[in-house]
Parts: structure tokens; C-alpha cells; sequence
């Protein structure tokens, strides 16, 4: 589905916007040992104890959300139907099942991350 690059960045930053919503809830809830930062542009930077970071923006020139974290580089589609998740262009992980797995890699804890 090609939109437009208003569509496309609206879907976007509403998608930007459960993630935080879901990373506020999960340090709301436990006691996490990382931390995360919203920054300028529709990136979202978590930083980990490690010295680790996962990297989650917008890329509007490809439509995808992109994630760069310590298992890799993954690309997200946009939902195909109104309410789906963003899947991984490769693998067809949905958005939030990714996260919780690389939080949980690299904060060395159970995440489980939901929206």
C-alpha cells in the first residue's frame, strides 16, 4: 500500500506514539534497568545499562519504521488493514513482539511490550 508521504507520517507518529505510550506503562510497572528518550524527527532512542542502545524512527523516502538494535537491522511496513501491527519486511514479526524481544535481550529481563 503506497501513501502518501502526509498519510505516511501520520501513521507513523501514531504508531511512535503507542511505543512510548507501551515503554512509559513498562517502567511504570518494573523495575527496568534502562532508559528512553524521545527525540526530535520521530526517533526514539532507548539506552540500556550496557551501554547499548535501540534505535526506533520513522523513514518516510521507504515508508517503514526502522529499528537498529544488538540483533540487527529490521524495516516495518505499515498495516495493511486498519488497527494491524507493522510487520518486519523480512521476517513478518509484528512491531511490538520485536521490541519486547530485543528489550529483553539487552536489558537481560522478561519485556513484554503490547498495543
Amino acid at each position: 500500500m503506497k501513501l502518501n508521504e502526509r498519510e505516511f507520517l501520520a501513521m507513523a507518529d501514531a504508531e511512535l506514539a503507542r511505543i512510548e505510550a507501551a515503554l512509559e506503562a513498562l517502567q511504570e510497572r518494573a523495575d527496568t534497568d534502562w532508559d528512553y528518550e524521545i527525540k526530535p524527527g520521530g526517533i526514539i532512542e532507548l539506552d540500556f545499562a550496557d551501554g547499548s542502545k535501540i534505535i526506533v524512527n520513522r523513514h518516510a523516502a521507504a515508508q517503514e519504521i526502522w529499528v537498529a538494535a544488538k540483533a540487527g537491522g529490521f524495516h516495518f511496513k505499515p498495516p495493511a488493514e486498519p488497527g494491524g501491527h507493522w510487520l518486519d519486511t523480512k521476517s513478518g514479526e509484528s512491531l511490538p513482539a520485536l521490541l519486547s524481544r530485543c528489550i529483553a535481550a539487552q536489558a537481560g529481563a522478561t519485556v513484554k511490550l503490547a498495543w
